[in-house]
This record gives structure tokens, sequence and C-alpha cells, in this order.
């Protein structure tokens, strides 16, 4: 039997279900099994627009083999969304409150050895605070799920041959840089050196962005590099890792003679990416003990049921996901 890797649908009312079930229509018979994770009547309302004669078939019915046809969607069921609360387009508690069902049984499917990885569609963070819970991104809700330190967890994200993880994510610069430490980078520089063997490197060179302009210049555009990215390098450099900077990150993105970096803050990781690739990118949590990858879009609600959402994000994370395994 292949192996399965699940696909949480994300706000229901956003694009999640669309690209996620076109991109299971799509994923069948090329490897990996996709299962899509969410409510039945979601599910069943984008694949009777995309494919009418495809079976919608429980997981449990897959693993037992009692698919009736070769054409079937795969899906865990999870009753999280009343049908009168189903609005695409619509940002509301109901499907900010699914949103983190559909994601929590997934994980759950990953930790009990049913499935290999999971990929988180699009989310809303205004939704899911609107139900009242405490959320700021899926590598948050991964840790506490799989207890693990929010201080071992981290994003990278991977489009375009380029991959860069992330020290900080949602916060305010002030908040960010107040928390960081050469603990924590090291902490960081450990979670993504070990994801990117896993995607395929066999010994990674990792290469620190500075803090500050031009990593500080010496102490004329600050001095917190010095304190703080200058030790943990040394640190890593002492273990044995192939590790370099802290170096300005335009200077370092645009030699690209590393294979994983190192960016302090939300934004210095991130543009790049989205203009490298602004519809394609796989968000991969790292530091956990489950494979888990958002994608690198949000929720668009705007254009969210009519069929306009394009999957290839998804498609890309799964091939990601089919390939990588633990470090």
């Amino acid at each position: 039997m292949n192996p399965c890797i699940a696909i949480a649908i994300g706000d229901p009312n956003g694009i999640g279900p669309e690209i996620g079930v076109k991109a299971a229509l799509s994923l069948q018979g090329r490897g990996a099994q996709p299962v899509l994770v969410g409510d039945a009547h979601v599910i069943a309302h984008y694949l009777t627009q995309y494919d009418k004669d495809c079976a919608l078939l429980s997981f449990s019915q897959w693993c037992k083999g009692e698919a009736s046809t070769e054409r079937c969607l795969v899906y865990e069921p999870v009753q999280a969304l009343s049908a009168a609360c189903f609005k695409p387009g619509e940002v509301s508690a109901a499907a900010g409150e699914a949103t983190v069902a559909y994601v929590c049984k997934a994980v759950e499917l990953a930790q009990s050895g049913r499935v290999e990885a999971v990929i988180g569609c699009p989310h809303s963070e205004t939704a899911v605070h609107q139900a009242g819970i405490a959320f700021s991104g899926y590598p948050g809700l991964i840790a506490r799920l799989t207890g693990t330190p929010a201080d071992k967890v981290f994003l990278m994200l991977v489009a375009g041959g380029l991959r860069i993880a992330h020290v900080t994510l949602h916060e305010s610069v002030q908040s960010a840089l107040a928390r960081m430490t050469p603990e924590l980078f090291e902490s960081a520089a450990v979670a993504a050196i070990k994801a990117t063997k896993g995607l395929g490197v066999e010994t990674p060179s990792l290469a620190v962005m500075g803090i500050n302009p031009h990593a500080g210049e010496g102490g004329l555009f600050g001095r917190e590099d010095e304190y703080i990215a200058v030790p943990a390098v040394q640190r890593l450099t002492d273990q044995g890792y192939v590790v370099n900077g802290p170096m300005g990150a335009d200077v370092l993105l645009a030699q690209r003679r590393h294979d994983v970096y190192l960016a302090p803050f939300h934004d210095q990781g991130h543009i790049p990416i989205k203009l490298l690739s602004p519809l394609r990118a796989s968000a991969l949590t790292i530091g956990t003990p489950v494979r888990f990858s958002s994608v690198g879009h949000g929720s668009a609600h705007d254009i969210a049921g009519k069929d306009m959402a394009d999957p290839a994000s998804v498609i890309e994370t799964f091939a990601l996901l089919s390939v990588s395994g633990d470090a």
C-alpha cells in the first residue's frame, strides 16, 4: 500500500477546500495517496464541480479495500462546520474553528502513523481569532499539538531552489528583536539544517542573514549581530555544522552559495520567496516530530468558490513531502 499524506482543507470558506480537492484529483495514482481532511459536505461540494463521476470514500473504507470504483477521492471526515455556516468568501468564527479542527485531526493521523505527513491548506488568522483560539500561524499550533517547546519550532519556506528558515515570525520587529538570543538562533539553524538534510541535501551549508543592515557593519548600524548572531554561528561551527555569517541578506541571496538561509525576521525570508514564486511556495514547520507543511499563500476569500484558485502550491508541497523524510 502506498504511503498516505493528509491534506487538511484549511479555512472551508476560503480557497483551501477548492485547491485541496483539485490537487487530490490531480495526484490520483501518482505515488503517495492524498487523504483530504475536513467536513464531508464541503469536500463533496467541490468534488461534484470538478469530477461528478469520482466517488468520495472514507479513509477507513479505503484502508479496508472497500473502494467500489478505481476513481475515488479519499477523505477523513471531521464534523466541524454546519452546512449553514459553509459560505465561501465569508470570514467567520465558525470557519476558523473548523480550520483548527481539521489540522488537529490530520496531526492525530500522523501521530498514529496512519499518514506520513500533513499539508495544511490556507487558513485565515482573523477567522481563527474570531473563534477565540490563540493562533499565530500553523507552526505554533503544530508545536502545541505535538508537545514541542515553542522556541524549538520554526518555519522554512521552500520555492524556486531557495530555502529560507525564520528565527521569528508573526510579531512586531520590537518584540522579535527582544526575544533574539544566541540560543534561539542556534535552535533555528539546527532545525533548518536537519530539515534540509531531510529534503535530500547530505551536508547542508547554512548562511545567517544579518539582524541589522550589512550585519551591523562592525557596529556602525547596531551591535545586535555581534552579541546574538556571531556567538550562535561560532557554537554551530564548533559542533561541526557548515555555517557562515552573519552577512547582509541582500549579499547572501545575490551570491546564492548556500543550501539554506536563516532569516532573523519574517519579511527578510518571505519577500524573496514570494518574489521568486508567489503562489507555489511550501511552508514547512520544522523542529517537530510531525512532518507538516502549509502553502506559501493565503486563503483568498475574495475568489473562494469561483473556480479561480490554482492548486499548484498544494501539488508541489505534496511532491516535496513525498520525497522527504527524517534527517
